[in-house]
Parts: C-alpha cells; structure tokens; sequence
C-alpha cells in the first residue's frame, strides 16, 4: 500500500509538471498577440516587457507572494499556520527534498498563475509604458494584489467561500476580474497612445502590425488555457480529483465545459462584432473564462449558451470602453476584466443552491458580494500605484520617444533588419536620400 501511495505521488508530481510547462505557452501567447498588436517600431520592446515579466513575478512569489496566499485567507489579518509557515522561503519545503512530491509543483503551478495574471496587465499598456514602471506594477499586481484574492477566494479556507459560498474554480474572477481592472486603474493614468485620439475626441483606429501573429497569439494561449485549468483541480492520491474549495469534480468536467466555452465565445464574439477577427479570436479567450467560474458545475449544453454570450458582450464591451478614452490595445480590460465578472455571476444566476464542502451554498448574492470586492482589490490597487508612479515620471516613457518608437529609442537591436526596413532603417533611408537629393 505505501508503495502504491508513493507512485501516485509521483504520479501528480508528473501531472503538474507538465500543467506548468503547458502554461507557460499562454505567455508565449501573449508575447506573440502583444508584438502583433504593436507597430513594428515597438515590437522588441513589447516582447522584452512579456519576456521580463517572468523574470520579475517568478522570485517575488517565491519570496512573498506564496505565503500570502497561505497567510491571508481570513482578511487582512494574516494567520501563522503550519501552511503558512511552510511556504516561507526558508522553510524545508520550499526547496529540493526527495520525500516531498508536492510543494515544489503546487508552488510552481501557483507562481505560473501569478505571472499570468501580471501578463495580462501587459498588453494593455503597451507602445507607452517605461519598462521599470510597468515591472513595478507587474510585481505587486502578480505576488501581492492576487495572492489575497487568491486566499480570500481560491483556499478551501478564505472567507469568500467560509462567509459567501464563493464559486470560482478555474479563477475567472480572482485572476482575470483581478488583472482586468487593475490594468483599468492603471491606464487611466497612463493615459492613451499618441494618435489615438484626435484634437475633438474623435477615435483613430490603430491597426495591429500583423494581425496574423495577433491571432495566433491568441491560438496559443487556448492551448496554455488548458495547463492553466489541470492546474486548478487538486488530484489526491487515492485517484479522485477535487476542486480548490474540495468539492469532487474530475478532467472530463473541465473539458467538456472548456470545450464548449470556447466554441460558445468564438460564436458569440462573431455575432456580436460582424466577423471581425481581432473579436472573434478574443471570443474564443473570452468563452472559456465566461464558463470559468462554474467550469464542473455546468451541463456542456448551458456551459455553450453562458460563452455565446460572454463572446457576443465583448466587442460591445470594447468599443464602450474605447468611446470612454479607454485604449487598451489587446482588449483585455474587457475579456479579462468584465467578463471575468460575467463568469462569477453566472455561477450565482445558473447554480444558485448548489451545496458547497466548507461553506454556504452558492448564491447570487454571496457571487455579487465577492465580485464587488474583487473589481475594487484589483481597481484601488491599480489606480493609487500608478498615479504615484506617474507624479515620480516613472510611468510613461517621453512623448518624443513614443513618438520615435521605443525600439529605436530604449532597445539595442533591430527588429527586422532586411526585408521590412525598422523604424531605424526608415530614418537612415530618408538620411541617404535627403543628402542624395542635395547633392
């Protein structure tokens, strides 16, 4: 028996493992949307941003942000559990030990997330915000910000769950609601791209670069989406598998449901915006976290319906916001922000009753509660930190500079140095053809 008990062990470590490999396609994904949404004068800082991304989140989390989430699931007060005390960064179990076959791949597919949820504050910020800014933000939104929402909604023990029922198993709200609106804190005081609006308010469409490359960005994040949701089922070494609340559930559920969520948002989002691809594409993101919340809970048949219209809402989302002075380029404000809100209160409006292992049952209410505290611990956060970040001029990169393009300006290589001639090139070619004309 305690042989079979140890292969099973190792069985789940092997699970997660590869759970935190998938998941890291969902940043080459962003990297490869972001860089197509950029003009090519931005590309290389746009891929550096989404690169240093993880190099800033990954030790932070493993300094502070893991205990947070361990510390923290009763408020603001933290509690000095054995768990908490354990995901200290001296503790045994936070380094190589042979008899452990959990801490390091549950902690490794915990600060995938946090990098994902920083990442998808990324794009939204892009061609304008100064690198050091954006790290800075990215490291509070990534191992503090979600690490309580987190704890207070994603813990068998936070007091969303324990006071309000809480329902929110593939963490559409406490990562993306969290990053969405923090990302919408911050660009109102970053302010929109240079052109993008005119002198009387009137919106300038900035066209992506390589809208291809944009799409499948966007294709490749579907497929780290499926790393991130074997990530949020705990597998227990008798063979069953549970949600993060403890609830039974299994793979089957999340991908019947996951599936169906994104067909549902790939159709929704092309009704709603008339077949434009940019939409359509982000519908298909935007399907699977509408199901998110209530990813084991749902009949595949209703899971389609709640995705249609999480997809249909987003291009109407997006243009509303944009009328706004909103401009956030990748539309992740709105796929991650408002229809991560969608997804915590369709599990109230679709699965209001349903028993819960360590708390009320769900219900509405006890969704909308928790959605409110959600929006405000990712809106407040956002907004006070980068206006501090802003009156320190550590935000927005110089207008001559976003003007020039920032690959010519801050970083030292060229991004297409034949073929399609860079920012730099075009300015040397104009050079050689003034003295030639003067000559």
């Amino acid at each position: 028996m305690e042989g079979f008990e140890q292969f099973a062990a190792i069985q789940i470590e092997v699970f997660y493992w590869w759970c935190i490999a998938i998941m890291l396609q969902i940043h080459a994904g962003f990297l490869t949307l972001e860089v197509g949404i950029s003009r090519v004068k931005n590309v290389l800082a746009t891929a550096l941003k989404n690169i240093m991304t993880l190099a800033v989140v990954l030790p932070a989390f493993y300094f502070v942000g893991w205990w947070i989430y361990n510390a923290f699931p009763d408020g603001l007060i933290p509690r000095m559990s054995e768990a908490a005390l354990a995901a200290l960064p001296w503790s045994e179990n936070m380094g190589p030990n042979i008899t452990d076959h959990a801490s390091g791949v549950f902690w490794g597919a915990f600060a995938l997330f946090a990098a994902t949820t920083a990442s998808i504050l990324s794009g939204v910020l892009i061609e304008r915000v100064r690198l050091s800014g954006f790290l800075i933000l990215a490291d509070i939104l990534g191992s503090v910000i979600w690490n309580l929402a987190a704890s207070w909604g994603w813990h068998g023990e936070g007091w969303f769950l324990t006071q309000f029922g809480y329902h929110d198993v593939a963490a559409a709200g406490v990562i993306h609601a969290i990053a969405g609106f923090f990302a919408l804190g911050v660009v109102i005081n970053l302010g929109p791209r240079i052109g993008k609006y005119t002198g009387d308010g009137k919106i300038v469409n900035i066209l992506p670069h390589n809208l291809p490359s944009t799409l499948l960005g966007l294709m490749l994040i579907y497929v780290g989406f499926f790393g991130f949701l074997g990530g949020c089922i705990i597998a227990v070494t008798n063979g069953e598998w549970m949600t993060i609340y403890g609830n039974p559930t299994n793979l089957s559920a999340f991908v019947f449901n996951a599936l169906m969520g994104l067909a549902g948002g790939l159709i929704g989002a092309y009704l709603g915006s008339k077949g434009e691809p940019f939409w359509v594409a982000s519908g298909g993101l935007a399907g699977v976290i509408s199901v998110g919340s209530g990813l084991d809970l749902y009949h595949p048949a209703l899971a389609f319906v709640i995705a249609v219209i999480g997809g249909l809402m987003c291009p109407f989302i997006g243009n509303f916001l944009e009328r706004k002075g909103i401009d956030d380029p990748v539309g992740a404000i709105t796929v991650h922000g408002f229809i991560g809100i969608w997804s915590v209160l369709a599990v109230g409006i679709f699965a209001s009753g349903y028993p819960n292992i360590n708390g009320p049952e769900i219900s509405f209410i006890g969704q909308l509660v928790c959605a409110a505290v959600v929006i405000l611990l990712g809106f407040l956060p956002g907004y006070w930190t980068s206006l501090l970040l802003k009156k320190l001029n550590m935000l927005r990169i110089p207008k001559q500079a976003e003007m020039l393009g920032i690959d010519l300006t801050e970083i030292p290589a060229t991004a297409f140095p034949e073929g399609i001639p860079s920012t730099q090139e075009n300015g040397r070619l104009k050079m050689i053809m003034s003295k030639s004309k003067t000559s």
